[in-house]
């Protein structure tokens, strides 16, 4: 039964949600704050999704993610927002959210993104299917969505798991952004955002001996993106 961490201060909204979570055979949690939703993520507090709302008291939405990634805690976080321009979009990403839902939404199409969510991270761990890969000097196991590296080991995101796996299973091609933003972040190919660079830029620090001339993760200006294994 997965258990989810609801993080909304509108009652009402707090108890449909959780409501409807009981009905699909989640066990749901609610906070009202986010000074509570980060005591209970930083404090080993075990959870498989947290719906986390913006605008809280005390602590908003974004710095509680933050907060969270920042403690080791890489829970999926499905963020709902009352604005749905790109900004709050890539911020909300930019955070260490792995979705987004603008507000108002109808809770069918909550329970969907939930189910999602749960999907993409039983897909990025990939079961006995291609558990591990060999980037260079890094390893990456997406049963613990860790990269070993010498010296560090570093802890994905939901997002960057699913980033690298994706082009983990296409190495040697060109991979477009309208791709990996249908593929990985589930939205339109032809949404005008710079995430998909920002996270590109992200996984050659945990890849590269240096991230500025890289051997494995390429760009090809106009194309797209191309991961070379091996040494």
């Amino acid at each position: 039964m997965p258990r989810i961490l609801i993080v909304e201060d509108e009652q009402h909204l707090a108890t449909g949600i959780k409501f409807n979570l009981e009905l699909e055979a989640h066990e749901a949690t609610v906070v009202a704050d986010g000074t509570t939703a980060v005591a209970r993520l930083t404090a080993g507090d075990l959870f498989d999704l947290v719906i986390l709302d913006v605008m809280l008291p005390g602590v908003d939405g974004f710095e509680v993610a933050r907060r969270a990634r920042n403690a080791g805690n890489f829970t999926p976080i499905l963020m709902l927002t009352a604005k749905g321009t790109p900004e709050d979009v890539v911020r909300g990403l930019e955070a260490g959210a792995d979705d987004y839902l603008s507000k108002p939404f109808d809770l069918s199409v909550l329970l969907a993104r939930v189910r999602g969510l749960l999907r993409r991270r039983d897909w990025a761990r990939g079961g006995a299917e291609s558990p591990t890969a060999r980037i260079g000097q890094s390893e990456v196991d997406f049963r613990s969505f860790e990269v070993t590296s010498p010296g560090r080991t570093i802890h994905l995101t939901l997002l960057e798991a699913m980033l690298l796996k994706h082009l983990v299973q296409n190495a040697g091609r060109v991979v477009s952004k309208a791709e990996l933003l249908e593929k990985v972040w589930n939205v339109s190919p032809e949404s005008e955002t710079r995430s998909v660079d920002n996270f590109i830029v992200r996984l050659r620090r945990y890849l590269e001996t240096n991230p500025r001339a890289p051997k494995h993760l390429h760009t090809v200006r106009g194309a797209g993106y191309r991961l070379t294994l091996g040494d």
